[in-house]
This record gives structure tokens, sequence and C-alpha cells, in this order.
């Protein structure tokens, strides 16, 4: 049998435990000196990595004493010491032996306990210090902000909450309420407290940022990269455009040089050939905008292909005010209305961009961007004054301009969305501005310069556009009162001026001119720009509306130019040669015209004018 003590006690040997035996039995019965010692062997003790190859060999811990039929039962009270009748005075040596270690064995069974208790109480696993910040009850972490720290007080709290809480509670813990600020924060790293590792979160955390902020960079870095190769494709369109510009004036000296003199094809005054086309506009179609009238203008938008007018609100109860009426010019037919200012509305205009912006100027001291594509007006500038007319700049589609009552022109830069960046002042008189068209910059002969031509009830001014918003007024001499419009022709450098009927003039005259350039001195780089009258066209005795009239290239292509104005004597549009001078038709209208529009669809050359209810539309064929 094999016994195995767990904690505390000794190991020994059958043979010396049964020779201590019968020495004992002998003692009590012989004399000492007749008693032989017997030889005790020592014990094997064997080690923690042997085994007991002996089957004699027994281990035997005080725990199991009890059980163990060879050995008695001692009381820890009474040790086991041979009482003065049982044993001899005069003991022999290994008689004392016996009896030292027999007392040994009972005092170590009487005070060794029977289980190991630990020296240091191990406190169960819910009473283990928290992991929890005292002030959010969120689990602390090894990194970031809310890391392990402590105060000098030795409470512990995540590192932000307990600085905010420095920060709003009057310096105090919040556990024992003792004086504390932010300086006595300590942050801890300490392994035997529980803490949530964040520091791959926070490491993810950081790349991402990094990653983002990349994303971000990478994106700006994108948009000027579109933004530069928009201004430069800009640009080449530009120099495109000068350069057939070059070409087209180069072929029509080479034209004009090469007539002999009795040639059909004649020139007269001003370079203008003469049309000597067979072609004439008939009428196509008629469109009824409004039955209440008071219909001003109308533009026409070339990427869309849609023909605007300015009308009042046809449901003036529930929505009033004023706005436009978009025409389809591909099947000439009308569309819907789009609300747009709440006073009457005086000009309308597109540039050249593609995403259709219609710029509106009305009587609301309000200068409006619509989008056509989502009838909706998209930016709105306050003027605070009325607004009779407005333009685009075609050299830079980022400025519009705005002619106010009192003569000043507002220039704006879309851009900009608070207010105007410039304000142009009038020159002479401060009547209101009537008309304003923008001259792009071309490699002409006449004013190859960019401006405003803008035009009063007084006078006419040509703003030189120079470098950036710098602008440099000319005077252009016209007649002293009466110019209710003035249009202008792009590639000729033409301008037409209509005057009312005066004491020295009785009749509606439009007089066309040629805008020139000459350098104000011989070393000087400044200009002088002027105006030249090339022909006058009469019409009737009657105007007592501001209408618009247009000067246009003759459809055939020819080189001619066409001059339109309206006649409010015979309520008609009549149309004229500008080479020549010549009547060549009489639009009729039930009307007084106020507006006239040529436009091109599919090589389909047309012409619309506008009376206070109507749209006519004529073909040229």
């Amino acid at each position: 049998a094999r016994r195995q003590q767990r904690i505390g006690g000794s190991q020994r040997t059958v043979s010396s435990r049964a020779a201590l035996d019968s020495y004992f039995q002998i003692s009590r019965t012989q004399e000492p000196a007749a008693v032989s010692v017997p030889h005790l062997e020592p014990s094997h003790i064997p080690g923690d990595n042997q085994e007991h190859s002996s089957d004699e060999t027994i281990e035997v811990s005080d725990s199991d004493s009890s059980t163990s039929e060879e050995e008695e039962e001692v009381d820890a009270g009474a040790p086991l010491v041979p009482s003065a009748q049982e044993t001899p005075a005069p003991a022999s040596l290994a008689g004392l032996c016996y009896i030292c270690i027999v007392w040994s064995l009972s005092f170590r069974n009487s005070t060794s306990p029977k289980k190991l208790e630990p020296l240091v109480p191990v406190a169960p696993l819910d009473e283990e210090e928290g992991d929890t910040c005292a002030i959010c009850f969120e689990q602390w972490t090894n990194a970031g902000g809310h890391r392990l720290s402590a105060l000098r007080c030795g409470h512990l709290f995540g590192y932000t909450c307990i600085e905010r809480w420095l920060k709003g509670q009057a310096g105090k813990c919040p556990q024992c309420n003792k004086k504390a600020k932010r300086s006595d924060i300590v942050i801890l790293y300490a392994r035997t407290l529980k803490a949530l590792d964040t520091s791959e979160q926070e490491r993810m955390k950081s790349s991402l940022e990094k990653e983002q902020m990349l994303r971000r960079q990478a994106e700006l870095e994108s948009a000027q990269s579109r933004l530069q190769l928009q201004v430069l494709t800009d640009e080449c369109s530009k120099l495109r455009k000068q350069v057939q510009e070059l070409k087209a004036l180069v072929a029509q000296h080479s034209v004009t040089a090469s007539q002999q003199p009795g040639s059909s094809r004649t020139c007269f005054p001003g370079g203008l050939p003469s049309s000597q086309s067979q072609h004439k506009y008939h009428f196509e179609k008629a469109f009824v905008v409004s039955q209440a009238g008071s219909c001003r203008v109308m533009a026409y938008c070339d990427s869309l292909s849609c023909l605007v007018v300015s009308q009042p609100s046809p449901q003036s109860t529930f929505i009033p005010g004023c706005g436009v009426k978009m025409m389809s010019a591909a099947n000439l037919k009308s569309s819907q209305y789009i609300p747009i200012h709440s006073k009457q509305i005086r000009g309308l205009a597109f540039g050249s961009r593609a995403d259709g912006l219609l710029l509106s100027a009305a009587l609301d001291n309000t200068l409006k961007l619509t989008s056509l594509a989502t009838n909706t007006v998209v930016q709105t500038y306050n003027t605070g004054r009325p607004v009779w007319s407005c333009c685009w700049c075609l050299d830079d589609t980022n400025y519009i301009y705005a002619g106010l009552v009192n003569g000043s022109i507002m220039v704006y830069d879309l851009r900009e969305t608070s207010s105007h960046v410039q304000e142009l002042a009038p020159q002479k008189s401060r009547c209101p501005m009537v008309s304003l068209s923008y001259l792009p910059r071309m490699a002409s002969a006449s004013l190859p310069y960019g401006g405003i031509v803008a035009g009063t009830l007084e006078g006419a001014c040509f703003w030189e556009q120079k470098a950036g918003t710098s602008y440099r007024p000319h005077h252009l001499p016209l007649e002293p009162g009466g110019c209710i419009d003035i249009q202008t022709e792009i590639n000729t450098r033409h301008c037409l001026a209509t005057y009312r009927p005066s004491k020295n003039n009785p009749c509606l005259r439009c007089v066309m001119m040629e805008l020139t350039c000459s350098p104000l001195t011989e070393a000087s780089e400044d200009v002088v720009c002027s105006s030249n009258p090339v022909q006058t066209f009469s019409a009737g005795p009657t105007c007592k509306l501001l209408t618009k009239n247009a000067i246009f290239q003759s459809p055939e292509e020819d080189g001619s130019i066409l001059v339109c104005a309206g006649d409010e004597a015979s309520n008609s549009a009549m149309l004229w040669d500008a080479g020549s001078g010549t009547l060549l038709q009489k639009l009729q209208a039930d009307l007084p015209v106020l507006d006239i529009c040529p436009f091109e669809v599919n090589q389909t050359h047309l012409l619309a004018t506008l009376t206070e209810k109507m749209v006519k539309i004529y073909k040229w064929q």
C-alpha cells in the first residue's frame, strides 16, 4: 500500500518503525543493560522526479496517521512520555534517543496544522479593484485620451474625464473631495490593473486620419488641376477664335482688293458689301405669350436652343410678379412659365456658358441668375436701385454687368455672391442705362480691345477693359438727347443707335456707326476710341416706347450686314441692308414691335419679333 501526504509530513521506512516498536516493548520488561540497540536504517526520501522502486516503502503523513493500523493515536495535550513506573531511572543511551525521537514526533503532530493556510488573504474576484472610470463608468485604456491616470490622493480615472472634471468642479477629487489641480494628474503604467488595449485602435485611427488628409489633399489638387485645365481650354478657344477672325479678315481684304470696278458686288462707305440675295424672311409661326400684355424683352440661348420671353405672371393671384416663358426653337412650341422677379423685367441676356444661365434685370432692384436646367433662381444680387439693362462679359464668363437707373454700371463676379466688385460711375448725366452690350477682344484693325458699350438717354460710352477689373471710359460722339437704344455687331465692330423723332429730324432714325481707335500720342500706348457714322435708316414719325432693335450679319454669310428696327407708326418691323441702306422687307405685326432677336437653329436662320402679347417667328428662305 502506498500513501502520499499532500501538505507537511515525514517519511520513514517500515524496518526502522518496526525496530523502534520492538525496542519500546523490550524496554518495559527488561533491564536497559540487556537491551540491544537496534540498527536504524535511514529513511528514503524520493526526489520529485524519481519513483519508489520498493514495495515496502510507505509514505506516512501526519493528517493520515489516524487511518494507519500500525500507528497509535497520540493526544496533543498528553505527549507520549513513559511514566516513572514503566521506565527505569538509569536509562541507557539508546533509550534516551528513542524517548527524544518519540517526543519530537508527538510535538510535531500536535502543533502542525491540518492544512496550510495562505499567509496573505486573497480577495475574491468581485472585490478586486475596478477597471472602469469613476466619472464616465467606461473602461480605462492604456493608450489614447482615456488612458489610466491618478491624482495625488490615489484615485484612478480616465485622463480626459479627470481633466474635464478639474476644469469645471472647483479643483477637487470626485471621490474624496481633496484639492487637486491639473498638474496633479499622473499617467499610470500599471500591470496589475485591467486596461482595455486600444493601441491598435489608436494606430488604425491615426492611419485613417492620415489617409483622409491625403485624400482631401488629392481631391484639392484634382480640383485645382481641373480648374487649370478649364482655364487653359478657354484660353485655347479664344486663341483659335482670334486665328479664325484673322483668317476671315485676311480673306475679306483679299476679296475686296481683287474686285474690279464692273463687278456686281458693290461696297458702300464703311467697307460693307451690299446684299444681292433674293432670299427673304417668311412668316413661320406665332405664339401668344400673355393675353394681358406687358411683355417686354426676349433672348435666345444657343446651347439649349430655346427662346425666352419676359411676361407677367399668368396667375398673379397665386404667383405675383414677373418671369419668363420658354419656347423651344427646335419644334417651335412654347413651354412652361418660370417666376423670377417681383416687378417688370427690363433686360435678359445669355452668355457663352454651356450651362444655360439666364441673366435678368428688373425694376425690383435685383439682378438674378436662373438655371433653365432646373427652372430655379440660383443667385440674386441686390443692386439697391432699379436695373434697366444687363449683359455678360464675353471674355470672362465669371463677370456680369448691370445698368442702373442712375446711369452707373455695377460689375459682379459670380465667385463673389455677397455684393458687387466694382462700380463704374456715370461720366456725365445720371440718366437711366437703357442698353448694355459687351464687345469681346478681337484682332481687328478698327477696335481690337474688349469692353462695354453703354447707352443712356443722353449719350453713349465705351468702357475699355484693361487688366483684371480695370476699365477706362471713352466717350462716343452721339447726337445730344433722344437716344433710346444702342446695339452692337461683334464681328464687324459696328453699333446701331436709335433716336426718337425731334424738331430737326421728325422721323425715327437708326444710325449705324463704326467703332474705331487711334493712339493718344505717337509714343503712347493709350488709345482713344470713337465712333464714325456709316449709314442712317429712317422710319415712321412715332416713337413712344423704348424699343430694342437689332444689327446682325446676313444669313447668306456673304459679309453683308442687316438692320431691323420696329416702327410704331405702321406696327411693323423694318429690315434694311446696311451696305446700301435700302429697305428689304416690312414684317407686319398687330402691335408695336418692342424687341427683335435673330437666331439660328439646325442651319436654319430665324427672326423673332415681340409685341406686348405675341411672338412671331420668321424663316429665312
